[in-house]
């Protein structure tokens, strides 16, 4: 028994332990761990997620399993592109995937693109994230590739997109 509810600044630390307990089996086998460290301080610190939370500059889905928070999705529209949402944060604690809560979460920021009128959900997924996959299982396609800094490190990605 699951449900989705929009997160609040209360929420900041929930999320900020989701994601510490995420990133390092997700990119432990990819990144060195002071780049992790580096992007987990720069990413998700108490003071970028309170901002973006009360600033309305993303807003983030928990996902809570018997009132438990285990899964998180941030999304915003693109600031570029007035047709396109992005799908900014996607995290599941390691010991729930396979319940398929990405999935339930990348179709609740989807239904929320529809309901706002954009025609297409777009994510960055590092080139060697096994995430990949799952993102093309639920309808993803590659659109382009970019290499994004971050401090002294790089962020190499592949950009998805979906429509809706």
């Amino acid at each position: 028994m699951y449900t989705i509810r929009t997160a609040t600044v209360n929420d900041v630390e929930t999320i900020r332990e989701i994601a510490d307990k995420t990133w390092w089996v997700t990119y432990g086998p990819i990144l060195e761990k002071e780049q992790i460290e580096f992007m987990l301080a720069e990413i998700y610190s108490a003071e970028k997620i309170t901002k973006q939370i009360a600033e309305n500059l993303q807003t983030f889905l928990l996902l809570e399993e018997e009132s438990r928070p285990v899964a998180f999705a941030a999304y915003s529209p693109r600031e570029e592109d007035a047709e396109i949402y992005k799908l900014h944060k996607l995290y599941c604690l390691p010991e729930t995937q396979g319940k398929g809560y990405g999935k339930i979460l990348i179709n609740a920021v989807a239904d929320k693109t529809v309901e706002a009128g954009k025609t297409v959900l777009e994510l960055n997924v590092n080139k060697y994230n096994n995430a990949k996959s799952f993102y093309e299982k639920m309808g993803f396609v590659v659109a382009y590739e970019e290499d994004i800094p971050i401090g002294e490190y790089w962020m190499n990605d592949f950009v998805m997109r979906k429509e809706l």
